[in-house]
Order: structure tokens, then sequence, then C-alpha cells
């Protein structure tokens, strides 16, 4: 098996890592024997991308680390003394991935002195967050930190909020045809292409490099979820040729789990010899889960993308879920509300931040869901790691 990272690649955190090397999954979930050198050479190209950002920006940009975003005392103290307003307006909100990015926002702003004005969620429709894009900037905002439901629907919206001098610091996403130090500040995102890599390992090493495999993808035009579609399937097609994906389906939304839950029962109907699902976040994972319990499935293995509680749980539990790529939304948030507040100060910014993916299986889900949120896991995965 050859080496399974391109060495023009560029940026993983050692921390990400740690606990992972020759962890293979546990034979609670196993119903094949694992080659032991397929999983070894597995961790070691996890170990190989230690240290590692794999993604560009949506222009190609080269990412810059969540370091870059710190800033001085004089700058803080400067900053506060400008009494300026923030909005939030989020594509959708609800989720631990959402809920971390707007607690991350808003503990920054509050250290900087910002007063948040809004918090706005589309549901996932670009309508409704145009219309929450015209209402927050009837409030005069300076600055509006935001991910684009769709890239091209909401462009004229948030045209009009650059045009209106508000600095704009986007996660994940920037309307087509945005530049960047000119139309808005700049991005923040995960290591998403990082994320569908590292998925791919551990669904893989928990495969033993050999099966039948299905595909859930995020059927939109979205940079970041695409990434991570990106990420995982060249993984996999490119390293692991004893591995065959023999079906794909797009989930559009706004129901996620419910439509991941459908192409699953689809996929599980069509393939009774399936050995694993790929799943493009934590929510159409859950769906994911649902369908296999629904059909009887539960030797299935899962990957996914995102540390939200309910995978959490089945990781902990051993239970279908066989490793995922963790976001830091809380750090992505701290990032985003540094940049805009430096763009203000003058200060020249990277285009485009990206904060390094963090491998998670059933070994280090507690300590990841710290690394991830800051706090200790709740009671419901701390239970199910500890009855396991």
């Amino acid at each position: 098996m050859k080496k399974f990272v391109r060495s023009s690649l560029a940026a993983l955190t050692l921390a990400t890592l740690v606990g992972l090397a020759g962890c293979a999954p546990s034979d609670e979930r196993e119903t094949t024997e694992i080659d032991p050198e397929i999983a070894a050479q597995i961790d070691a190209a996890l170990a190989d991308i230690t240290g590692q950002v794999l993604s560009v920006g949506p222009n190609g940009e080269e990412p810059a680390p969540f370091s870059v975003t710190e800033m001085t005392d004089e700058q803080v103290s400067e900053v506060s003394e400008l009494g300026l307003r923030a909005a939030i307006v989020m594509h959708y909100g609800g989720n631990d991935w959402a809920n971390a990015q707007i607690a991350g926002l808003n503990a920054e702003f509050e250290r900087l002195g910002i007063e948040v004005i809004a918090t706005t969620d589309a549901d996932f429709d670009p309508a409704r967050q145009v219309a929450d894009i015209e209402t927050v900037l009837a409030q005069n905002p300076d600055i509006i930190i935001s991910i684009p439901t769709d890239p091209v629907a909401t462009a004229g919206a948030f045209r009009r909020a650059a045009e209106q001098g508000v600095k704009i610091v986007f996660m994940d996403n920037v309307p087509s045809g945005f530049v960047p130090g000119e139309d808005y500040v700049s991005m923040v995102s995960a290591d998403n292409y990082g994320n569908g890599v590292v998925s791919a390992y551990l669904l893989a090493r928990a495969l033993g490099g050999e099966g039948k495999i299905g595909i859930i993808y995020h059927e939109a035009d979205f940079f970041v979820t695409q990434q991570r579609y990106d990420g995982f399937k060249a993984t996999i097609s490119e390293e692991f040729p004893g591995i065959e994906i023999v079906q794909e389906q797009g989930i559009a939304g706004p129901d996620f789990a419910g439509d991941a839950q459908a192409a699953a029962n689809a996929m599980l109907t069509r393939n009774a010899d399936l050995d694993g699902i790929w799943a493009v976040w934590d929510v159409p994972a859950e769906g994911v889960l649902a369908a296999a319990r629904e059909t009887g499935r539960t030797d299935i293995k899962i990957a996914t993308q995102d540390l939200g509680t309910n995978v959490a749980i089945a990781l902990a539990r051993n239970e279908m879920v066989v490793g995922l790529g963790a976001q830091l939304p809380f750090d992505q948030g701290v990032a985003e509300a540094r940049l805009a507040a430096l763009s203000i100060l003058g200060v020249e910014v990277p285009a485009y931040v990206a904060v390094s993916a963090l491998p998670v299986d059933a070994n280090n889900v507690l300590e990841a869901w710290e690394k991830v949120y800051g706090s200790e896991a709740p009671a419901s995965v701390r239970d199910a790691f500890a009855a396991r």
C-alpha cells in the first residue's frame, strides 16, 4: 500500500492525533478480522499528516493558521473603545456545530467589547437568509459574520452589506463573485478536505481495507461539504483498491436526517452486502443510524464529519459509527470575531484561515469532545463510554 498523503498538501495539529496511532477499532463491533498490517499502515498515514491542513480556500488560497488571529492587549483595548456592533447570520442553527460557532463568536465579541445585535437562523432557506440580511442591515451593524446558504441566491444581499461598509467574515462558504480584501474580510473554515481524508482512513481501517460502501453527500453548491466529499472519495478511490463505492446519493435538506435515512434505507435494500456508509456530516449520519436500526443492519460501519451528541454516543458505545473528522467550531468562531475586529483596525488579514481536522474514534471520543467544545462531554456520552 502506497503512502496516503501527497507531498504538496500543507497544515492537522499534532494534538489532534494523540491516542489514535495503533488504536484499531474494538472487537465488539467487528464482524471480520482486521489485517494488522493494514491497520498499522493506516495509522502511519494518519501520523504522516500530523500538523497539516489539506484544504485550500475557495479561490485556491493557501491556508493561514488560527494563530494569525491573535490580538495584542493594545489592539483589544483599541477595539473595545470603538462601540462596534455585530450580527451573526447563520444558514441554520440548533445543532452542536452551530451552537459552538455562536458560542465562540459571542465569547470573543464580549471580550472585545463588541455588541451582538442579532443572531439569525435561516433554516437553510436562501430567501429567508436574504430577508435576515436585509433586516440586520437596517440596524447598521459594523460587522456581519455569516455562512451563505447558497452562494448565488444570497450574493446580492451580501453585496449590499459590503457596499454599506459592513466588514464581513464568512464561515465555510463565500458568495459567488466575491473577492477577499475587497468584498469581504476573510473566510474561516475547518480543514474540510482533511476531515474527508481522516474519515476515509478511519472507515478503511474498520473495514480492513476491503468491502463495499455507499456515500451520502450534500447535493448543493457548498464549498466545504464538497471539500469533504472530494477528500473522502479521492482517498478511498486512490488508496484503497479493495474498497468499492457501489452507490452514491445526494441530499439537499432541510430535513438532512430524514433525507439521509431514506437514502440509506434505499442503499441497504439495494445492496444486501453493503459494508459501510459515509455521511457528509453528523446530522445525516444520524439518519444512517436510524436506517440501519430500522433494517436490522447494525453491523454496518459508518463514518462522518462533525462531533455531534448523537454520533458521539454511538462512538462511545462502539455502535456502528467507527470514526469521524471533527471541526473545532468554537475556535473558528473566535477566529472570525478577531479577523473582523483586526480589519476594522486596518490590519491586513489572510483571506483564508483554516483550523485543522481532529480525528475521533471510540478511543478518544471523550478527550475529543473537550477539545472541540471546551467542556466535559455530556453525561449521555460519558455514560455510554463507561457502560461499554
